[in-house]
């Protein structure tokens, strides 16, 4: 079974082409025009060990906004799309995650019912060229588009940019985990049969 999916989305804000392979070997291509927000990409693919290429043509003449959210709602979609019917996967993932002095929690459930519950805040109001505020904005369209139950928590931590990619990186342990496909599971892990 292929789980892998092109996306694309094209507005007056952003213009996003993506490919993702869920089962992959943590191969990335990725030009978002946000140096900071590529690093982030890159560690989200290499450590959940999806296969992943973005390009994005956003108006960073204005902000960074557009250009982030926009990819979160494309990478949400796809990830949707690429888990089919869901059937013999996990279903949940979780990961905590340290990063030097950073420390932080993810948990995902992929039953189909969106929801973010987003917890913790960033010393710094930028990292490197992106807003730290568009994290949450990030992971908030990826678990909606998706129709992801998603929670992260900082638990600690004072280095934005360790806070940050600690999130990143443990979210991809926990979709890896969450989407993971196990043969006791031979329909979908759901007392009511769906996961819609």
């Amino acid at each position: 079974m292929e789980r892998q999916v092109e996306e694309f989305r094209t507005t007056r804000e952003t213009d996003i082409a993506l490919k993702l392979d869920l089962d992959g070997t943590g191969r990335y291509e990725i030009h978002t025009g946000v140096g900071f927000f590529d690093h982030m990409l890159a560690g989200f693919a290499r450590h959940g060990l999806f296969d992943l290429d973005v390009t994005v043509g956003g108006d960073l003449e204005v902000d960074d906004h557009h250009t982030v959210e926009d990819t979160g709602i494309v990478l949400g979609t796809a990830i949707r799309k690429a888990l089919g019917d869901k059937k013999g996967i996990r279903r949940y993932g979780s990961c905590i995650l340290p990063m030097d002095e950073a420390l932080v929690l993810c948990a995902v459930d992929l039953g189909g019912r969106p929801y973010f519950s987003f917890e913790g805040e960033f010393p710094a109001e930028r990292l490197g060229d992106m807003g730290s505020e568009m994290v949450r904005e990030f992971f908030y369209a990826v678990s909606y588009t998706c129709g992801m139950n998603l929670h992260m928590k900082i638990l600690s931590g004072f280095n934005s940019h360790h806070m940050a990619e600690a999130l990143f990186k443990a979210f991809a342990k926990a979709l890896d985990m969450a989407s993971s496909l196990d043969t006791r599971i031979t329909d979908v892990l759901s007392t009511k049969g769906s996961l819609e």
